[in-house]
């Protein structure tokens, strides 16, 4: 959760840390969005999380809310439990003009 929150740049000392799918916040909730903000978070937990094996990442929109759920699933290495999270993401989109 802590990887997903946390847009690159905002840590002082950890300037890398984070994950990108806040580039997409303003965006349109497109298949084209949805998958970057699943390539976004597959990036960032492969990288920040080593204590996982990440499985599938999908992106939901639930438009009429102005959500995406990026649904993850995971198995955490040591035990060899499965798992999943729905991370709710909020977008703004931008106004057509």
């Amino acid at each position: 959760h802590m990887v997903l929150a946390t847009a690159p740049g905002e840590r002082l000392m950890r300037p890398k840390f984070g994950c990108r799918i806040w580039e997409y916040i303003f965006d349109p909730m497109t298949a084209t969005t949805m998958g970057a903000i699943e390539h976004a978070t597959r990036e960032a937990l492969l990288r920040w999380e080593p204590r996982i094996d990440l499985g599938r990442v999908t992106a939901v929109p639930r438009v009429e809310s102005g959500v995406v759920d990026v649904e993850i699933e995971y198995r955490i290495t040591a035990t060899n439990d499965h798992r999943n999270l729905v991370y709710p993401f909020y977008v703004i989109p931008r106004e057509v003009r």
